[in-house]
């Protein structure tokens, strides 16, 4: 078992997609949430004309709503970061679908390519930041819907393999 994932799934259902049914029109589980991401991902359609950069703030976007999660559309220039936080209440799915963005815990740090994708727990504490030379874009996935957004002080500084961690899931 690898002790620097912050969720344990015994046998990566997300690594075998043959296994993963299509995605409900309102997801249930953690599979289903991140099928939904990865449905959304592959239709740019859906998502590639909604995106807009803003070199002063992060750009966000509220791409769809359903019973008790919400689906955000985040566009990152380079230098952007969201600061150290939590969630609150609410799990979540990363997805990244263009770029590069890293992600800071109190564990390392993770390089996160497009496809890539983080699940985690309410609670969860981090830091994702935009340090490549190019923008990037994300979507997550909030069940239920993000109603806080807590910032904390402390920075995270440790590294580690950005494949180090069985919830980092690539496409």
């Amino acid at each position: 078992m690898n002790s620097d994932s912050d969720l344990q799934i015994a046998g990566d259902l997300l690594e075998v997609p043959h296994l993963l049914q299509p995605a409900r029109e309102h997801p249930a589980t953690v599979a289903e949430f991140v099928g939904l991401a990865r449905t959304i991902a592959a239709d740019r359609s859906q998502w590639a004309h909604l995106v807009q950069y803003d070199a002063t703030t992060r750009w966000y976007h509220r791409l769809r709503t359903g019973p008790g999660y919400e689906v955000w559309l985040l566009s990152w220039v380079p230098g952007q970061g969201s600061g150290l936080h939590d969630h609150g209440r609410s799990s979540g799915v990363l997805t990244l679908l263009q770029g590069e963005l890293t992600e800071r815990t109190e564990r390392g740090t993770r390089a996160l390519g497009a496809g890539a994708q983080r699940v985690f727990a309410p609670g969860y504490v981090h830091e994702v930041v935009n340090d490549s030379l190019e923008p990037a874009v994300s979507l997550h996935i909030y069940y239920p819907g993000l109603t806080e957004m807590p910032m904390h002080a402390a920075r995270c500084a440790a590294s580690v393999a950005p494949d180090a961690a069985e919830d980092v899931v690539t496409a």
